[in-house]
C-alpha cells in the first residue's frame, strides 16, 4: 500500500479494512457524489413528487410535518425551503415532546386543518400512523409519508409511502436518516440541471441530522456526510454559523464530531426541553440578528439540559448500585418526576456505562412515555414488536427507539425485555475495544501520517475513527483538567515522549501516578495551540501493562483460541531449531526422574538461564506442544502451572513432521 502513496499509518488501517490493492483502497477512501443513487429509484417517489407539484399549481397549503429531533428539524427545514424556493405556499410544524409526543397526532392534524392545510408532507416520522393518516384524510387532507424508521406489517393508507426500509422498495442504501430521504424527495422535485447546485446549498442541513442521528458512515451517508462538513466549514448558513460561533468553534477544524459533541446536542436542546421552534428559526432565517439570538438561547438551553440530565443520570446509577438484580440482562426504569425530554441520552450514558440495553420511561397520570437504547446487537425494534400486546404506540429502529404503555404493564413489560434479552446472543453483547494496529513505537506518529488518517473521514457509526494500541509506554506527568473530568497525561516509550488526553476518565478514578508502565489505545489527532501544531493522543483506554513473558503467554493463548492474528504475531510464536534444543536439554536434566511443575513464565525464564538462547514464552509453549504431539513427553496445562514428563528411551523423530508446525507455518504463509 505504501508503494502506491499511502503513508505508513493509513496503510496500517487500510489493510485492516481488508484492502489489498491501490484500486480497493481508493474505492474505501470514497466519499463524492458519485455515491449518490437517483432519487426516482425508491419505492413512491414519483407518485410524491405528482401530488406535491399538483399542490404547488393549485396554491394549496403543504404542511412539512418533522420530528423534534434533530434529524427532524434539519429534514423540515431542508424541505420547506426548497418547496418555498418552487413557489409552494409551505410551512413546517414540529410537535411539542411535552404535551404531543412523536409525530402526527390528532390535535396537530385538527389546527392544521384550522389553518387550511390540504396537504402534509411527514419527515422523518409517519411510517406508524396508520390511524392518523386516516383521520386527516377524514378531514380532507392528503398526506404523503417521508421516513427513514422500521415498517411494521401494515402501512399508511396515504398519496405516497417514501421510505427505503419498505420490503419492496428497490432504493439499495437502506441507512438514510430521515433527513437523507427528505433530501431525496427535494432533489426528485428539482429540475435536473438544478440539482447539482441545490445538494451543494442543502446538504449541510443533511450532514448534521445523519450524524446526529447516528446513521451507519459507509455509501450515500458517506458522500453526504464528507459534502456536508465541506459546506459546514464554508458556513454559509445564518444559524449554523452563529451556532458555531457561539459554540467557540468559528476557528477550529470541522469533523463529524464537531457535529456529534457541538452541533447536535444543542440543536436537540430546543426539542428536549419544549421549544423545537426554536431550532426551526435558527436553520430557516437568513437574519444575522436573529440568528445570534436563537443560537444564544440554544446554548442556554443545553446548559439547562445537561443538569437536568446529570441529576436524573444519579438518580439511576444510585438505584441500580443498590438493586445489582435491577441490571441483569436489560434495564428497565421508570420515574413519576423525570423530564422526558433526556431520558434518551440518560438511556445512553446508562449503556455505557452498564454494557445492557436500557428501557427508560417517564410516567405521568398512570401513562408511561419510553425511550430506549440498544447494545451488543439486541434489536430493539424487534423487542417492542415482541411487546407489542402491552404498548400502546412505538417506533424506532434497532438502535434507538421509543413507545407509550400504561402503567398497569409495566411489570409485564420489565420481565419480557429482560427474557429476551437473556435469550440473547451471549457473544454479540459485552464491551470489546478493537484494535486496528498496534505500533511498535512513536515513530509512525508523526503530523504527516496523522494529517492523512482524514482520508478516511467522516468517522461514525459503520465507520469508527481506527484506533491504535501502544504497549509500554510510560508515564512521565499525569494531571486533572475540566473541573477534575478529564485527565492530561504526557507519556512517553523509548526515550521519546508525547502529551494524551484521556476525556470522561478523572485521575482519581484510574488511580494513575508518574513512573507507571501501561499499555494505551488511542487514536492520534493533531492538536494546534498558539500557532503550533502538534500530534496528541486522544486516548480510548488504558491498562497496566504486563511483563513481556505475560504478553507472550497472552499471545500463545490466542491463537490457541483461534483468533486472528497480525503476521508479526505469529514469527514470535514460531520455535527456531536452538529454541527446541535448549527446551529440551533443559528437560532432560529437570524432568529426567520426576514430572517438572512450573509456570510457562519460569520455564521459558529457567530455560534461558539455563541454555543461554532466548525465547519468548510463546514459542516455548509452541515447542512443547511439537514434543507432545511427536510421542516425546506428557504434558498437563493447568490454570497456572505446567506439568511435564519426559518420555524415556524414544526414537529419535523428526520434529519437522509435526502438525503443530505445519499449522503455524501455513498461517504464515
Amino acid at each position: 500500500m505504501e508503494r502506491s502513496g499511502f503513508t505508513p499509518l493509513l496503510s496500517l488501517v487500510l489493510s485492516q479494512k481488508g484492502c489489498e490493492t491501490a484500486e480497493e483502497a481508493r474505492t474505501t477512501l470514497e466519499r463524492g457524489a458519485n455515491l449518490l443513487h437517483e432519487p426516482e429509484e425508491m419505492k413512491d417517489m414519483d407518485r410524491a413528487t405528482a401530488r406535491i407539484r399538483r399542490a404547488i399549481a393549485a396554491g394549496e397549503l403543504i404542511c412539512v410535518y418533522g420530528d423534534y429531533d434533530v434529524d427532524g428539524i434539519t429534514a423540515t427545514c431542508l424541505l420547506v425551503k426548497r418547496l418555498k424556493s418552487l413557489g409552494a405556499r409551505a410551512l413546517p410544524y414540529v410537535p411539542n415532546r411535552m404535551n404531543e409526543g412523536y409525530s402526527l397526532n390528532d390535535e396537530a392534524l385538527e389546527e392544521l386543518r384550522r389553518q387550511s392545510v390540504r396537504l402534509i408532507v411527514t419527515v422523518d416520522c409517519g411510517i406508524t400512523n396508520l390511524e392518523e393518516t386516516e383521520h386527516a384524510r377524514a378531514m380532507g387532507m392528503d398526506v404523503v409519508v417521508t421516513d427513514h424508521h422500521e415498517c411494521k406489517e401494515r402501512v399508511p393508507r396515504c398519496a405516497a409511502v417514501v421510505n427505503p426500509h419498505q420490503p419492496d422498495c428497490p432504493y439499495p442504501f437502506k441507512h438514510l436518516a430521515g433527513v437523507g430521504v427528505a433530501l431525496k424527495l427535494a432533489l426528485a422535485l428539482t429540475p435536473e440541471a438544478e440539482r447539482e447546485r441545490f445538494l451543494r446549498e442543502s446538504v449541510d442541513l443533511a450532514a448534521v441530522g445523519t450524524v446526529a442521528d447516528v446513521m451507519k458512515l459507509s455509501g450515500e451517508n458517506r458522500a453526504i456526510v464528507a459534502m456536508g462538513l465541506e459546506q459546514l466549514r464554508r458556513a454559509r448558513r445564518p444559524g449554523l454559523r452563529m451556532l458555531l460561533q457561539e459554540s467557540n468553534l468559528g476557528d477550529r477544524v470541522l469533523t463529524s464530531t464537531t457535529i456529534s459533541y457541538t452541533l447536535a446536542p444543542r440543536l436537540n436542546a430546543a426539542g428536549r426541553m419544549g421549544c423545537p421552534e426554536l431550532a426551526v428559526r435558527l436553520l430557516m432565517t437568513d437574519s444575522e440578528s436573529e440568528a445570534q439570538v436563537c443560537a444564544q438561547r440554544l446554548c442556554q438551553l443545553n446548559k439547562e439540559r445537561q443538569a437536568v440530565e446529570q441529576d436524573i443520570f444519579q438518580q439511576c446509577t444510585a438505584l441500580l448500585e443498590q438493586h445489582p438484580s435491577m441490571r441483569e440482562h436489560a434495564i428497565v426504569l421508570a420515574g413519576e418526576n423525570w423530564h422526558q425530554g433526556v431520558i434518551g441520552i440518560v438511556a445512553s450514558r446508562l449503556v455505557e456505562r452498564y454494557q445492557l440495553p436500557v428501557f427508560m420511561i417517564c410516567l405521568e397520570n398512570g401513562r408511561g412515555k419510553g425511550s430506549c437504547r440498544s447494545c451488543g446487537g439486541f434489536n430493539l425494534f424487534e423487542a417492542l414488536v415482541a411487546c407489542s400486546d402491552l404498548l400502546e404506540t412505538f417506533g424506532g429502529h434497532e438502535l434507538a427507539a421509543g413507545f407509550t404503555i400504561q402503567a398497569e404493564h409495566l411489570n409485564a413489560f420489565r420481565r419480557r425485555v429482560v427474557d429476551l434479552a437473556a435469550r440473547h446472543p451471549a457473544d454479540e453483547g459485552g464491551r470489546v475495544l478493537h484494535i486496528d494496529a498496534a505500533l511498535p513505537d512513536l515513530s509512525l506518529l508523526t503530523l504527516r501520517n496523522v494529517e492523512d488518517l482524514r482520508l478516511l473521514e467522516p468517522f461514525g457509526a459503520g465507520n469508527p475513527r481506527p484506533t491504535f494500541l501502544l504497549e509500554q509506554v510510560l508515564v512521565e506527568s499525569c494531571s486533572s483538567v475540566g473541573g477534575g473530568r478529564h485527565t492530561r497525561l504526557q507519556l512517553s516509550r523509548n526515550g521519546v515522549s508525547i502529551d494524551a488526553i484521556f476525556f470522561s476518565m478523572s485521575l482519581l478514578e484510574m488511580g494513575l501516578r508518574p513512573g507507571m508502565v501501561l499499555d494505551v489505545a488511542f487514536f492520534p489527532q493533531i492538536n494546534e495551540f498558539r500557532g503550533e501544531r502538534t500530534v496528541q493522543l486522544l486516548v480510548t483506554d488504558l491498562r497496566r501493562s504486563m511483563s513481556p513473558a505475560q504478553r507472550d503467554l497472552r499471545l500463545y493463548r490466542r491463537y490457541v483460541s483461534g483468533e486472528a492474528l497480525e503476521r508479526w504475531e505469529l514469527e514470535l510464536l514460531l520455535p527456531e531449531r536452538r529454541n527446541f534444543v535448549a527446551l529440551w536439554r533443559y528437560l532432560a536434566q529437570s524432568a529426567a526422574t520426576e514430572a517438572l511443575v512450573e509456570a510457562p513464565t519460569v520455564l521459558s525464564r529457567n530455560v534461558a538461564q539455563f541454555s543461554g538462547v532466548q525465547q519468548s514464552c510463546a514459542a516455548t509453549m509452541i515447542c512443547l506442544e511439537v514434543f507432545r504431539e511427536r510421542g516425546l513427553i506428557d504434558l498437563s496445562v493447568g490454570p497456572r502451572t505446567l506439568t511435564i514428563r519426559i518420555h524415556t528411551g524414544t526414537d529419535k523423530v523428526d520434529l519437522n513432521e509435526s502438525a503443530v508446525l505445519r499449522r503455524l507455518r501455513a498461517r504464515l504463509g
